[in-house]
């Protein structure tokens, strides 16, 4: 059970705490978790959508957007640029945007918040329209490094001023004739290949980008959506090269926001552990290069069913079927880490439930998420008794055979998917697990604990 070597990247971990911490006490589940729910809206097909419909002539309706603080700031940041940003209703947004090259200066800082997705993509942006700008974001997101996006959209002749490592605070003085891009990922990150694809927009010529592994293509499915001419070639390595023609004509276009896959690794994860359970979750997104937890757990042994699979808004969409099950370990492969590298934590989670021992390779991008969620993994599962290991950029948990004993404190680092993961083991732990702070699930799943409640958790709001 070996894995090849990886690289690394700049890291950032976190320590401080929200200043309004909500702290979760959470107990061994009493019963099984039943019913149907749906997740909400793709938080990475949100942001997208409220930027390429300010970026295309015309009012575009979206339906489904993910409402968490995340995607808020990102709508906040588009009606700061110029354009016309309405919410009608609860999912249901209208956009007019302004065409390509025609956002207009800021008047004030943007505040990205905690979202590292909406500040990288809106660099590419910036980095190609006449003005000066500065972004700004908590203190979890000023921790998170931008270099990786300086350094390509620098080429694009645009300039940056940030503090040291590449953080925010960060100024951007664009251009309006920027230079096209043609730039290799030294690693797989679909936030800066979308960077460098934003900033290709406004620059005349074609842009390319090689990636060494496929990412989730949310931007390309979205630039063809709204008129762009995008072509996608597969390399013998197994990587993709994506080829923009420059000064497209963006043309509004409705959107169908799905449910957010990786929202849903919550509640399917619970559901698979808790004895009895049976649930189902509809209309979720089943983008090929987003469903790399859903094989993996159906390799650990999961029933876990796919049905009444359609397209919405050119996006795969299917409701989940998952039943409690008896999972065992699993080698998870370093080129699957792409299509699943927001689901570690509580992939580790399943693991340490299951029987045998689970190895995952080439996590190192884990080390610059919102908090460094390899050693933040490490720390939630050894505090609650489930011995773990680190070898390179490789994440080793070894199952307890359901029996995980519990009885931790799970410090989240300011990090939603760390808090939702140590909601979870507290569900089957054999000993209660605090949680030193919830707030900020809010930022990719507004209501998540009620709507697990609604299941049958019993988290104690």
């Amino acid at each position: 059970m070996t894995c090849g070597p990886s690289r690394r990247n700049e890291k950032g971990m976190t320590h401080a705490s929200s200043p309004s911490a909500r702290p979760l006490r959470v107990t061994r589940a009493q019963a099984p978790l039943s019913g149907s729910i749906r997740v909400p809206g793709d938080k990475s097909i949100s942001h997208r959508a409220l930027m390429f419909a300010s970026l295309a002539r015309g009012e575009t309706h979206i339906t489904g957007l993910l409402e968490g603080e995340d995607v808020l700031r990102t709508a906040a940041a588009m009606r700061a640029l110029g354009a016309d940003v309405t919410q009608n209703a609860p999912g249901d947004w209208r956009v007019s945007g302004l065409g390509i090259g025609k956002l207009r200066e800021p008047s004030d800082v943007l505040d990205m918040g905690n979202s590292g997705t909406a500040a990288r993509l809106l660099s590419g942006i910036l980095a190609s329209h006449g003005m000066v700008s500065v972004m700004t974001g908590d203190a979890s997101l000023r921790r998170r490094p931008m270099k990786r996006v300086m350094d390509p959209l620098a080429g694009t002749g645009a300039t940056f001023m940030a503090r040291e490592g590449g953080r925010l605070p960060m100024a951007i003085a664009g251009l309006a004739e920027p230079r096209p891009l043609d730039y290799r990922l030294p690693v797989a990150s679909a936030q800066v290949k979308s960077a460098v694809l934003l900033a290709g927009l406004n620059a005349q010529g074609q842009t390319r980008v090689e990636e060494p592994v496929a990412t989730r293509d949310h931007t390309e499915n979205m630039l063809r959506h709204f008129g762009a001419h995008v072509k996608v070639e597969e390399t013998p390595q197994g990587g993709r090269v994506i080829v923009l023609q420059g000064r497209p004509d963006l043309v509004a276009r409705d959107v169908v926001v799905p449910g957010d896959p990786s929202s849903a690794a919550f509640p399917i994860v619970a559901a698979l552990l808790v004895p009895g359970a049976d649930i189902v979750i509809s209309t979720v997104g089943l983008n090929p290069l987003r469903t790399g937890l859903f094989i993996t757990l159906q390799e650990m042994g999961a029933q876990l069913e796919v049905t009444n699979v359609r397209t919405e808004g050119g996006e795969l969409v299917g409701d989940l079927h998952v039943r409690a099950s008896s999972l065992k370990g699993v080698t998870v492969p370093a080129d699957r880490a792409p299509s699943m590298i927001d689901e570690y934590p509580i992939l580790a989670v399943a693991a340490a439930y299951a029987s045998g021992v689970s190895r995952f390779c080439g996590v190192e991008e884990l080390r610059v998420k919102e908090s460094d969620r390899l050693a933040a993994t490490v720390a939630l599962l050894e505090n609650n008794g489930v011995k773990t290991a680190v070898e390179g950029d490789d994440l080793v948990v070894y199952g307890t055979d359901n029996a995980i004993p519990g009885g931790g404190v799970v410090q989240t680092h300011m990090d939603h998917r760390l808090a939702m993961s140590a909601s979870v083991l507290g569900l089957v732990a054999q000993n209660p697990v605090e949680i030193d702070d919830t707030a900020f699930i809010d930022t990719s799943f507004p209501g998540y604990l009620q709507l697990m409640n609604s299941l049958g958790a019993g988290f104690a709001l």
